[in-house]
């Protein structure tokens, strides 16, 4: 699953010869070593959430589950289920529901993690301080271990892109597998704000994970009325008023808001299934434009192949099978 976060480079020149031992073990799945559990609070039910990690095996994927619930309900976190982009991503089946899904999809997915459960005994994922990081130190403190499978890639062959009013979305082949992000915003500090980053586990640790969501403060009745963001707080986002940012502690980076979007779309395309191999460039985007990208994606199977192990051009599994999921 993600982005293919443990791949620095694409295609990977040096192959290795038949019968002979891979030089690195990075083309297998992974899980991880132990269970880990922590709790906090949903950023819009504004309830207590618990959420335990459990390692699982290969070919597994990434499963959330409903644990408050007789029988238990199991959805897997795949591009099928997703049921909302409002203000969050939001996976379900047959009406039961897991929100805010993005920042635990993106901390599995930057550290290359394929097959976790995922239990969770309320509606939504719990915010923590609104990045990445705290997902990031619980996975790494149970521990990543690899799986005796390969894993498979979607490769990008042909571009796709998505418009709408003035937003775009669009993934093309490439040669590395990056990200170029770029948002707008009627404030001034957040007039225009770029970045590009190189997908890998070293870049998004150090330069992605730790970037706060963000929201301003004239919009927060208005959210509250909607039923959302009961749980936000200067905790959990970087809050703006009309001209600087609320926060005592201020930004972790200058640019702290264009690496959180960066942070949303990496979670948001880990829902593709399996890492994908090529260039997305965003612009002015969220939740459901990313969506829609993905769906796009899969929807067009002329445009990728999914392949396994380090062979860039030999397909391992049918695309129509992976299309599939966007028709749901």
């Amino acid at each position: 699953m993600g982005l293919g976060m443990d791949l620095a480079y694409y295609p990977l020149k040096k192959r290795t010869p038949e019968g002979s031992k891979t030089e690195t073990n990075s083309m297998r799945q992974k899980t991880i070593k132990s269970s880990i559990s922590c709790s906090g609070i949903g950023i819009h039910s504004g309830e207590l959430v618990n959420i335990r990690l459990n390692p699982a095996p290969a070919n597994h994927g990434i499963v959330l589950i409903r644990t408050d619930l007789f029988p238990r309900v199991r959805i897997p976190a795949i591009c099928e289920y997703i049921k909302s982009a409002l203000n969050a991503s939001t996976l379900g089946v047959n009406g039961t529901r897991v929100g805010t899904v993005e920042h635990l999809m993106a901390a599995l997915a930057g550290l290359g993690v394929d097959n976790v459960e995922v239990e969770v005994d309320g509606p939504e994922i719990p915010i923590l301080d609104g990045s990445a990081a705290p997902f990031v130190n619980l996975i790494r403190a149970a521990g990543i271990i690899e799986l005796p499978s390969p894993r498979s890639y979607l490769v990008v062959r042909k571009p796709v892109e998505v418009r709408v009013n003035g937003s775009y979305a669009s993934v093309k082949p490439s040669l590395e597998s990056k990200i170029n992000c770029t948002i707008s915003y009627n404030h001034p500090l957040l007039h225009h704000q770029e970045r590009e980053v190189s997908l890998n586990t070293e870049h998004f640790v150090s330069e992605i994970a730790s970037a706060r969501t963000f929201g301003f403060l004239e919009d927060v009745d208005r959210l509250r009325s909607m039923g959302l963001a009961k749980g936000g707080s200067l905790h959990n986002a970087v809050i703006f008023d009309k001209e600087r940012v609320v926060n005592p502690e201020g930004f972790r980076f200058d640019d702290e808001c264009v690496r959180h979007k960066v942070l949303d779309l990496i979670g948001d395309m880990a829902l593709c299934g399996m890492p994908v191999l090529g260039e997305i460039t965003v612009h002015k985007a969220g939740h459901a434009l990313h969506h829609m990208l993905v769906h796009r994606l899969l929807s067009n199977p002329e445009c990728f192949d999914v392949v396994e192990d380090t062979d860039p051009h030999r397909p391992a599994i049918n695309p129509h099978q992976v299309a599939t999921w966007a028709r749901a």
